[in-house]
């Protein structure tokens, strides 16, 4: 269905090849897992399918990409609308309409379907992804997560042959991503559709897999075979996978069903033990204090009775589904939304909402979920500069910082050229300046690899011990469970649970990482802590 021949692209000014060489083939009825690193080409090569590169993104195309026999190098994506379906990791750049189902039906009219057959696909579609309470809701008033959804549901209606998905679950809560992969699972089983899907996320979607193709790094030749054979020698993989080669288990479990299969003897050999107890906060005065808080947004009340204390050294995690409320929390916390009823504090007696913009980015700065809102420059050396500049700093910190989050990216790369998760990092490197003491993150970890996420743990585990808090909205349960001290869920604009991490997400279905269902009913969160007890143990080898 897809034939990549001899393919690579290169973009102008590079000393070499972003990707490729590229010769394989994707067969019909697949599901086939792209993996890597960030910054290797995955979103390059997705662009090939669609014709998106070079048309739109420019680059020289050396090789050949057919799909159904289309070679995308004469066929602009318009031409291969009706075979392939595109969406990529930024949902808004994807919508032309302004509401759910205008949206959903505006591929099929540019394609002159008949209005009883657009009307039945809409029907399906909002069926299948769970959007039917949505249909005449604004895109502009959805959560990111719904508006993926949305996204990736413009696409089905087209009942394209061929889906290419960037990131496709990287905004959505694990309950909502289940969904959507379940999804994906019917139309490769019982249509035949073939599904060309990168994901970093991989705990979520390695065991779906049919093959998993890998580009190991920039310029590398890929490796493409059967999931377990590409997870042993692949540089990012799932937490399962990683408790496996640390147990040695063989064949290696691509799913926590099969990794607890195998887990018996090592739940034996940690019996008896309990991971390290989480390091305690500094304590103090609360830098940021939430009391009975609502908010209204469009006469709806979209937050209620918030209560939140967060101290000197703590790390909390915001956690609930798709539109619990968590990034009108955050937003909220630096004075975009006033408060309806109750109110918000900083230290200092700030007051968000009413505080005036220098003297608020000295107490709390927020780092959105889309890095452009914070990028504007056009080089990594200008944005580090800025932000130096913005902090009344001398040059240095700001670059130092990218270095650690990015190493090896130069300084005269142009921010768009950076990965979706690139980009993400540069964004928590330059915003907000000078690190206030409250620091709050909205889905941090979007477009990341796993070595990319460690480095931004390592950051937010420094500024933590040096007396500031972080407060992130994350559906990245594996970060949760690595980071927080503390889990908030919220649901409905409520706190439903509050407290700390291993209580709460070990008590959740949904929110428990992949380790903490594998090793129940003991208490353990992570890899790193298995590590560590069996480091302990005599006899582990």
């Amino acid at each position: 269905m897809i034939r990549f021949s001899q393919v690579s692209v290169t973009y102008p000014d590079a000393a070499k090849p972003v990707l490729g060489p590229v010769d394989l083939t994707v067969p019909e009825g697949e599901l086939c897992l792209l993996v890597g690193p960030s910054g290797v080409g995955k979103s390059t090569l997705l662009g090939t399918v669609s014709g998106l590169v070079p048309h739109f993104t420019g680059g020289t195309l050396h090789g050949r990409v057919t799909v159904a026999g289309r070679d995308t190098r004469t066929h602009r994506p318009r031409d291969l609308a009706d075979v392939v379906g595109s969406v990529g990791q930024d949902p808004l750049a994807h919508f032309v309409t302004d509401t759910v189902e205008d949206e959903l039906a505006y591929g099929m009219e540019s394609l002159g379907l008949p209005p009883a057959t657009m009307r039945r696909r809409v029907e399906e579609t909002l069926d299948l992804l769970g959007l039917a309470g949505l249909r005449d809701r604004p895109i502009a008033t959805l959560s990111g997560g719904q508006q993926q959804r949305v996204a990736i549901g413009s696409v089905l209606t087209l009942h394209p042959r061929v889906l290419v998905l960037d990131e496709p679950t990287s905004a959505l809560d694990p309950g909502a991503a289940e969904e959507v992969l379940a999804v994906l699972q019917r139309l490769v089983h019982d249509l035949g559709t073939t599904v060309l899907m990168a994901e970093h996320r991989l705990e979520r979607v390695v065991q779906y897999a049919d093959r998993v193709l890998l580009l190991p790094a920039p310029g590398a030749a890929p490796v493409l075979g059967e999931p377990a054979a590409v997870m042993a020698r692949s540089p990012v993989h799932p937490p399962v996978v990683a408790l496996g080669r640390l147990a040695g288990w063989d064949p290696l479990p691509l799913s926590v069903r099969d990794a607890r299969r195998a887990a018996g003897p090592l739940r034996e050999r940690l019996s008896g033990r309990a991971p390290a107890a989480p390091a305690r906060t500094a304590g103090g005065e609360p830098l940021l204090t939430v009391r009975a808080l609502s908010v209204r947004r469009d006469r709806a009340e979209v937050l209620r009775g918030i209560d939140l204390v967060v101290r000197p050294g703590e790390t909390v995690a915001l956690m609930g589904r798709n539109g619990a409320g968590k990034s009108t929390l955050l937003r909220t916390l630096v004075g975009m939304h006033p408060p309806a009823s109750g109110g918000v504090e900083l230290a200092g007696g700030v007051v968000p909402h009413r505080a005036e913009p220098g003297r608020l980015l000295r107490h709390a700065g927020l780092v959105p979920q889309d890095p452009r809102d914070l990028l504007f420059a056009e080089t990594v050396a200008a944005e580090c500069a800025g932000a130096d500049t913005d902090a009344g700093a001398a040059p240095g910190p700001c670059r130092a910082l990218v270095a650690e989050l990015l190493p090896g990216v130069p300084d005269s790369t142009h921010p768009r050229d950076l990965s979706e998760g690139q980009r993400l990092a540069l964004a928590l490197a330059v915003g907000p300046p000078a690190a206030p003491p409250a620091l709050l993150l909205d889905e941090p970890t979007r477009g990341l690899d796993y070595a990319a996420k460690a480095r931004l743990a390592a950051v937010l585990r420094k500024l933590a011990a040096a007396g500031h808090c972080v407060v992130l909205a994350t559906h990245d349960v594996e970060l949760a469970a690595e980071l927080a001290q503390r889990v908030v869920v919220l649901a409905d604009g409520e706190v439903v649970a509050d407290g700390p991490t291993a209580e709460v997400v070990v008590a959740s279905p949904s929110f428990a990482p992949q380790v903490a269902k594998v090793l129940a009913p003991q208490g353990w969160l992570t890899v790193g802590q298995v590590a560590t007890a069996l480091d302990g143990i005599p006899d582990a080898a």
